[in-house]
């Protein structure tokens, strides 16, 4: 299974590509708005064609729950024992202010657990793959490499903490709060769960609305790279195809021990 990640990573490379041509084209530069008030561009949906005919030209052949398609009913998707999980372009409002923080995700969900996933940042061009019990892989600037999270305890001073780019909502300022000198660290889209699995940062509490096209494939790389994903303050996986795709609060940490 472990082979099909070579499948993944050479569509979410063309997907990237054809984000690419957009955001250097300020003609194609044309920003519409979904019924949230997210910004949606033409990438978004060039992105998703793509993935959507690559995904379908596999050997193996399983439903598509995407950002930019129609879902289907749950009544549907629960007798579903793998479906892949896609979001064409994630981080589409830092696609729109072009600081390159934006990437491709595709995963394959199991029996409502991620077990592969593919993250492409186009701008940056940064390919991070894995697949469970196989090991958190890179290809960064050329070279290859296999990703180890970095290891601490909770109680550490100068934790690297993950927030967004925008504020801090009372939740994460608390939890900020409670840590020992902590150090704040700004990333955009699934990228905050791959500077940890880079060892880059420690912990991503997020602690406002997700969906799960928006953190699957990244958790898969960041578990296989030591950390883990849980549900916030309990020690839940964060699972996938539920009836709600609306995520849970969670936390997102490299390896830590026990304290």
């Amino acid at each position: 299974m472990f082979e099909l990640t070579k499948e993944l990573r050479k569509i979410a490379r063309e997907a990237g590509e054809a984000i690419l041509d957009i955001y250097h084209n300020a003609s194609d530069f044309d920003i519409q708005s979904k019924a949230d008030d997210s910004p949606l561009t033409i990438a978004d949906q060039k992105a998703n064609t793509i993935i959507c005919a690559g995904l379908e030209a596999l050997s193996v052949q399983y439903p598509i729950i995407s950002e930019e398609n129609k879902l289907m009913s749950y009544e549907e998707r629960k007798n579903w024992t793998h479906c892949w999980m896609v979001d064409p372009l994630d981080g589409t409002k830092e696609f729109i202010k072009r600081n390159g923080e934006f990437t491709v995700n595709i995963a394959l969900i199991q029996d409502n657990e991620v077990v592969m996933g593919v993250v492409y940042a186009p701008a940056l061009d940064e390919m991070y793959w894995s697949a469970k019990d196989h090991g958190a892989h890179a290809l960064i600037d050329g070279k290859e490499l296999e990703l180890t999270s970095s290891t601490f305890t909770m109680q550490d001073k100068g934790l690297r903490v993950v927030c967004s780019r925008s504020h801090l909502n009372e939740g994460t300022q608390a939890f900020v709060d409670a840590l020992d000198s902590p150090e704040l660290v700004s990333k955009g889209s699934s990228l905050k769960f791959l500077i940890l699995a880079k060892a880059n940062a420690d912990v991503y509490p997020r602690i406002a609305p997700t969906m799960e096209w928006d953190t699957a494939a990244a958790q898969i790389i960041l578990e296989e790279a030591g950390g883990e994903v849980l549900q916030y303050q309990t020690d839940k996986k964060v699972v996938y195809n539920k009836e709600d795709l609306l995520n849970p609060f969670f936390l997102a940490r490299g390896n830590v021990l026990n304290s």
